[in-house]
């Protein structure tokens, strides 16, 4: 931990948050010359306090430590560059149109890498009169099973959560093209192209 540059990032934020060195150190129970001392660069709050001032300052920990914001550029909207991320712990589901830094039950998680399914295991499509039908022979088990499928296209997201034991059953409406996309437990991220 570097403490000029962690101090500078404690400044930076409390005064986005429009606090006083004083409002800061009344919120986590420590002397406002204690922060003063802090973004100085002349000492670092104690580990104790760093969950505190990042809950405060609506920041994680690892960006108090490091003492740097990393910004992406404009993301240009494309949802056909679509990032997924999945907690192992809790399956909670996370997407994001650019490089994200995702944590989720203590755990940082890394972007999935889809896979371009083969024939074995691409999705069942059919058309329905206007519709798609999605559906899939993929095994549903408390152990092994799709927990999500996702419709991509440039401009347009369509997610579909799914359950073990439930048959993976989707209508949706028929677009001119865009991707599928869907998520094993245990084999990864999937998708197949379709076209009208």
């Amino acid at each position: 931990m570097n403490q000029e540059k962690t101090g500078e990032i404690i400044r930076f934020f409390r005064t986005k948050s429009n606090l006083t060195q004083n409002q800061l150190a009344e919120r986590i129970s420590v002397s406002n010359k204690t922060v003063s001392k802090w973004e100085c660069g002349k000492g670092c709050p104690d580990i104790s306090l760093l969950t505190r001032l990042a809950e405060i300052f609506g920041t994680d920990v690892d960006t108090l430590l490091s003492g740097k914001i990393e910004k992406n550029e404009n993301e240009k909207g494309n949802m056909k560059k679509l990032r997924f991320y999945v907690c192992k712990d809790c399956g909670n589901i996370i997407t994001s149109t650019s490089d994200a830094v995702i944590n989720c039950c203590g755990n940082r998680l890394e972007a999935l890498t889809p896979q371009k399914a083969d024939e074995n295991q691409q999705l069942n499509i059919t058309d329905i009169g206007g519709e798609w039908f999605i559906s899939s022979d993929h095994e549903m088990t408390k152990e092994h099973y799709i927990s999500f499928a996702a419709y991509i296209s440039d401009n347009t997201v369509m997610m579909f959560r799914q359950y073990p034991e439930w048959n993976l059953q989707i209508t949706l409406p028929m677009f001119r093209t865009g991707r599928i996309m869907w998520y094993c437990t245990k084999c990864g991220l999937f998708y197949q192209n379709i076209h009208k």
